[in-house]
């Protein structure tokens, strides 16, 4: 009599993944839109003080703010996980992107192109630290201010960085400009 042994199911792969950006350019609703659990966020009420130091301009009814990060997960298949840290946007909380970037296999960050002003650091964050990331252009209002072209132009990043459309609110586009990064993280481990 012959014994199988039972197949070994293994836990799909853990991979990390960055959410960044601006202040207001919807970090967190990012997480919150393709998040499988509930998603974890650090949200605080925008105080007057805040008020004053963050141009809500674009964001007149914003009324919390991330202050530490926004963590969610999204299974890609059985045998890929992506956990998704969403970092705070604020200069004066860039002391914590150390910790949140660290093993990361990539990043996507979210520009609102009325305020591009706000994505530079972002930006080069991940060039500086060679990080694989790609720029997405929230569409707020279903729209951009600017064609991919000039975007990539304005962000003075190579034909390297994919530079995409996406609304932060859409579950099937958060997906498809997260998997460009895997994509683009891939490709750079194979090389």
């Amino acid at each position: 009599m012959t014994t199988t042994e039972p197949a070994t199911v293994r836990p799909p792969l853990p991979v990390k993944m960055v959410i960044a950006g601006g202040f207001g350019v919807g970090k967190t609703t990012a997480v919150g839109s393709i998040s499988e659990i509930e998603p974890l966020t650090t949200e605080a009420a925008i105080t007057e003080v805040a008020a004053g130091v963050d141009d809500l301009t674009h964001t007149p009814r914003k009324t919390t703010t991330t202050v530490a990060m926004d963590f969610g997960c999204l299974t890609i298949d059985p045998t890929l996980k992506l956990y998704l840290f969403g970092t705070p946007g604020q200069e004066r909380f860039g002391f914590m992107w150390d910790d949140i970037v660290e093993g990361a296999v990539g990043g996507l960050v979210i520009v609102d192109t009325r305020r591009l002003d706000d994505c530079y650091a972002a930006v080069d964050y991940f060039e500086h630290r060679g990080i694989p990331f790609a720029v997405a252009a929230n569409a707020f209002d279903g729209k951009v201010e600017h064609t991919l072209e000039e975007l990539r132009w304005a962000l003075d990043v190579t034909d390297g960085v994919p530079v995409v459309v996406f609304d932060a609110r859409e579950r099937a586009s958060v997906r498809d400009a997260l998997l460009v990064v895997l994509e683009l993280a891939l490709t750079r481990t194979g090389e």
